[in-house]
């Protein structure tokens, strides 16, 4: 049973940087699929990065401000935003998947409890 437990979230000001933490167990070795999501209330969940061993991907409306990474030896994955704007509000959520499309919510086994970024102006 994999368990993710998300972290780094908060109220930070427009052009600020933050950095979300997602805590991994029980995955067996890297071979999951990490990924981050977003959700606005009333929206529907949205891809926002993903990374599985060398290879990572990021929504291409945040690149150049959202970076993803993963340190196994300490089992954690990482989402760096920097240059944040309002609109980046939501609650970010840590997902481990298998298989699939990296984009799509189904290709994920496990989610974690999610952490909210609220960005004022």
């Amino acid at each position: 049973q994999v368990r993710l437990v998300e972290s780094g979230g908060g109220l930070a000001q427009a052009g600020d940087s933050l950095r979300l933490s997602c805590a991994a167990s029980g995955r067996a070795g890297s071979r999951y699929v990490m990924a981050w999501f977003r959700q606005v209330p009333g929206k529907e969940r949205e891809f926002v990065a993903g990374i599985s061993g060398s290879t990572s991907a990021v929504d291409d409306p945040l690149k150049g401000r959202f970076s993803i990474s993963e340190d196994n030896s300490k089992n954690m994955v990482y989402l760096q935003m920097n240059n944040l704007k309002p609109e980046d509000t939501a609650v970010y959520y840590c997902a481990a998947g298998l298989v699939g499309q990296w984009t799509r919510e189904e290709t994920y086994d496990y989610w974690g409890q999610g952490t909210l970024v609220t960005i004022t102006s």
